[in-house]
């Protein structure tokens, strides 16, 4: 593989005085060569501004967070990351490459979950390129193989967890979010590695249940989510009517009988679960009529 090297370029402001100087001789030295008719002179000096003129096109800028990668007839020679106006070799093949950070949103795919459902999941991913010469050489397109990268350990990542938990401690995409965007960013930079790109970050942007089964799993929520009040109702329930009848025989007062406690459970716990405001009943007879 071909690794990024640091490749050495002069100030450009000091190679722009000094072509200045050089051309600025070969000027007066072809005016005096012409004078004194010496045609060996004036084509020496004439030749010297020439090579002055192609030696100022080696003159070229790098911006901050980026690099310039030099090529002399396909070889690679380095990358300049120095920032400011630089000299190389005229003859270098100079290509910019950006080392900023950059966002990248997937589109929104459909794939099957670990269950077989249909779900719908698209991810952001925040990278930059850390070798240049990595992200030039050994892929055709660096931006694109992020981009189809991305979306291939998206689909892969998808199958490997349920949308929702169905068991306590079972890792799922909706509940799990931390975990599964650590997986997301691990499957990722593996499969990035080899074009010079860091994964900083990625995250799932988008999760949702395909639209023809959406329905019936928003049901399947709404029904877990309505046992799971019930069995907390019913709990509380428990524990209201053992303190009731713990306090009643504390205190004496009453006395009541094993059938007699049995219809005082059944009455509160009718209170205490019931879906609506019980209606009160007045017993007109005794505590057995």
């Amino acid at each position: 593989m071909i690794r990024e090297r640091e490749h050495y370029t002069a100030p450009g402001l000091l190679m722009i005085v000094l072509f200045l100087a050089v051309l600025a001789g070969a000027v007066a030295g072809v005016v005096h060569a012409a004078q004194v008719d010496r045609p060996l002179a004036l084509v020496g000096f004439a030749l010297l501004a020439l090579a002055d003129v192609v030696a100022v096109g080696g003159l070229f800028t790098v911006a901050p967070n980026e690099g310039q990668v030099l090529q002399l007839f396909g070889a690679y020679r380095g990358t300049v990351k120095q920032e400011g106006l630089r000299w190389a070799n005229p003859f270098y093949t100079k290509r910019r490459v950006s080392l900023r950070v950059r966002n990248f949103e997937s589109t929104r795919l459909k794939v099957n979950d670990t269950d077989g459902n249909p779900i719908e999941i698209a991810a952001i991913v925040v990278w930059r390129v850390i070798d240049t010469a990595e992200a030039k050489f050994e892929v055709d397109d660096y931006e694109n193989y992020v981009k189809v990268q991305t979306e291939s350990a998206v689909r892969n990542l998808a199958t490997h967890y349920p949308y929702d938990a169905h068991v306590d401690g079972q890792l799922s995409l909706r509940g799990s979010t931390d975990e599964v965007a650590k997986g997301l960013k691990r499957e990722i930079q593996d499969r990035l590695s080899k074009a010079g790109v860091e994964v900083i970050e990625a995250r799932i942007s988008h999760l949702a249940y395909a639209p023809e089964i959406a329905a019936a799993m928003l049901r399947r929520q709404q029904a877990g989510a309505i046992i799971a009040a019930r069995q907390r109702i019913v709990e509380g329930a428990v524990g209201m009517v053992e303190m009731a009848l713990d306090l009643l025989a504390q205190s004496g007062k009453v006395q009541l009988d094993e059938e007699r406690k049995a219809a005082m459970v059944s009455n509160l716990l009718v209170v205490l679960c019931a879906d609506r405001e019980a209606q009160p009943v007045v017993n007109a007879g005794t505590l057995y009529h």
